[in-house]
């Protein structure tokens, strides 16, 4: 289990470049609502850094997603699913 503080936003990484918002919010969905979800892009060129932030409703699914989703494959890529950082946690 992850070592950082619990809260209901998570940092979602090693994306690959192709996958998009709405496919990763359809395996995130899977243990419970997205309030918001944010893949980031680098700013000059627009092209996805494959990492992003996504929002629960609560505490209980962000932790969910930590157990069930980290680790998972998506196009190739195993994702890193943790906690997201106080002042990181980004918006919509």
């Amino acid at each position: 289990m992850s070592s950082r503080q619990p809260c209901s936003t998570v940092f979602v990484g090693n994306i690959f470049y192709e996958v998009t918002e709405d496919m990763l919010k359809n395996v995130l969905s899977e243990v419970g609502p997205v309030k918001s979800l944010r893949l980031v892009s680098d700013r000059d060129t627009g092209k996805p850094k494959g990492f992003g932030f996504c929002e629960f409703y609560d505490v209980m699914t962000a932790e969910s997603a930590v157990r069930n989703i980290n680790g998972r494959d998506l196009s190739g890529r195993m994702l890193r699913v943790d906690f997201a950082d106080e002042g990181t946690k980004g918006g919509p």
